[in-house]
């Protein structure tokens, strides 16, 4: 039998927030196999509290420079940090299901599916004659080719160009991303889908978040619970059930070994942790789930503690973190500390300085 706070200790480590090591960008990426991405400033956060020494010029680097990761729609259909090397088989994955809503979505914004599949073409020529152009230019341009994209449509078909893998976001321009060619930005496509592909997900996915069952990995992902299911059959063998309150659970070998405890870190809003199993109410009690998930698709930051939600900060550039945070309950000295020294990292982290060796 596993209890509650067995559970949220193997899902924390299991999700690089128990004890700070140093990994690269693309490193923490892959191993959580992508990071949430709606707000462009997080990743980077979330980077930094699975990392030790990084700085926010790092991840720019990984990202703008060496293109070891690129942001684009993947998971449910949403922002995603994910590595090069995952792209050409993590994409057509989680996008088979997303792509017929994405239609209905431009269908519904007056822009129906020939149209669209027109739009697209447009835009692939467009960028591959000029280069990295940002959300209004490629707009601008479809409207001279009597394409009208009003209201939510613009973003519904970028999203749609990046779901079937031919644009992602590029350089930025006056802080904001543009789009480019995948096949200009990335690696050469390396062929047809891998057919292994569910079965990596799910040995993937379970190194990341385990203990966990394939309702949570369809929850993550957007997979159907059918296809999560017939994924985790797949690689039956290498799994280990165990009874958490009722609950099955599936674990990989050797994730429950000793733990480590009195772990704090502060998390961006839309944090990966929060978003990774179908439910958080081991990890949010209840009655702050509010605090953290008001409503309006909003997901604020958090304060963790051993992977329990203990209160909230605000990321925002220009506001001090230790001005903004606000802790739920009482916590013991030694964890005000750690949250005292969080709070200091993630000023080292965006002011671009090494942690001090003293």
């Amino acid at each position: 039998m596993m209890d509650e706070g067995r559970v949220r200790l193997l899902r924390h480590r299991a999700n690089l927030l128990d004890a700070r090591e140093r990994r690269s960008p693309g490193d923490v990426v892959r191993l959580l196999v992508g990071l949430q991405a709606q707000v462009p400033a997080a990743p980077s956060l979330a980077i930094r509290a699975r990392s030790a020494g990084l700085t926010a010029e790092d991840v720019d680097r990984a990202l703008l420079e060496e293109r070891s990761i690129v942001r684009t729609w993947a998971m449910r259909g949403t922002l995603h940090l994910i590595t090069a090397e995952d792209f050409p088989w993590l994409l057509p994955l989680t996008a088979e299901r997303q792509l017929a809503g994405a239609y209905r979505l431009l269908a519904e914004e007056g822009l129906p599916a020939e149209r669209a599949e027109r739009a697209v073409e447009l835009m692939e020529r467009m960028l591959a004659a000029e280069g990295p152009r940002s959300a209004g230019e490629i707009v601008d341009r479809l409207a001279g080719h009597g394409i009208r994209v009003e209201g939510q449509g613009r973003p519904h078909l970028l999203r749609l160009a990046a779901l079937r893998g031919i644009v992602c976001q590029g350089p930025r321009r006056a802080g904001a991303p543009t789009f480019v060619l995948v096949r200009d930005w990335l690696a050469p496509d390396p062929g047809p889908p891998d057919l292994l592909a569910p079965a990596e997900l799910a040995i993937r996915y379970l190194r990341s978040h385990a203990p966990a069952a394939p309702e949570d990995l369809a929850a993550w992902s957007g997979l159907r619970v059918s296809d999560a299911r017939r994924a985790w059959e797949a690689v039956g063998r290498r799994l280990t059930e165990v009874d958490a309150g009722g609950r099955r659970l599936w674990t990989l070998g050797g994730s429950t070994q000793a733990l480590r405890r009195g772990a704090v870190r502060l998390v961006p809003e839309f944090d990966s942790y929060l978003l990774g199993w179908k439910s958080r109410s081991w990890a949010l009690p209840a009655e702050h789930e509010r605090e953290i998930f008001p409503g309006g698709g909003i997901i604020r930051p958090a304060v963790l503690l051993d992977g329990r939600v203990v209160g909230t900060w605000s990321t925002a550039r220009g506001k001090d973190p230790a001005a903004s945070l606000r802790l739920f309950e009482p916590v013991p000295d030694r964890a005000r500390q750690a949250v005292d020294r969080e709070v200091g990292d993630v000023v080292r982290f965006r002011a671009g300085r090494e942690p001090s060796r003293s």
